[in-house]
């Protein structure tokens, strides 16, 4: 069992930049593949970035890439998820995820754990 804690989230103004982090609880983080998707409001929610145990592979969806990086520590059991330029369409809540199993985390079907998450604004 993996409990994910969610942190960073706020009120930015477009251009600016944003630190997530999720902290993890367990022995076995350094086993999951791990990742952050979004909901906006009246929206589904949808893949932002996904990475595997190691942190060696990394996948973003398109409209974040360039902008979004996600990395982690295992030592600490900490995911992040570097956010610049900030635009007001990546107003969301922001939710952790993990799953055992699987390379990277790209759908909601693979995720296994969910985290509370963290509301992110982006004011034009």
């Amino acid at each position: 069992q993996v409990q994910l804690v969610e942190s960073g989230g706020g009120l930015v103004q477009a251009g600016g930049s944003l630190r997530l982090s999720c902290a993890a609880s367990g022995r076995t983080f350094s086993s999951y593949a791990m990742g952050w998707f979004r909901q906006a409001p009246g929206k589904e929610r949808e893949f932002v970035s996904g990475i595997s145990w190691s942190g060696e592979t990394t996948h973003y969806a398109d409209s974040v890439k360039g902008r979004f990086t996600i990395s982690r520590d295992n030592a600490k059991n900490t995911m992040y998820l570097q956010m610049n330029s900030l635009k007001p369409e990546d107003t969301a809540v922001y939710y952790c995820a993990g799953a055992q199993r699987v390379v990277l985390l790209t759908t909601i079907p693979t995720v296994k754990y969910w985290g509370q998450g963290t509301q992110v604004t982006v004011s034009s």
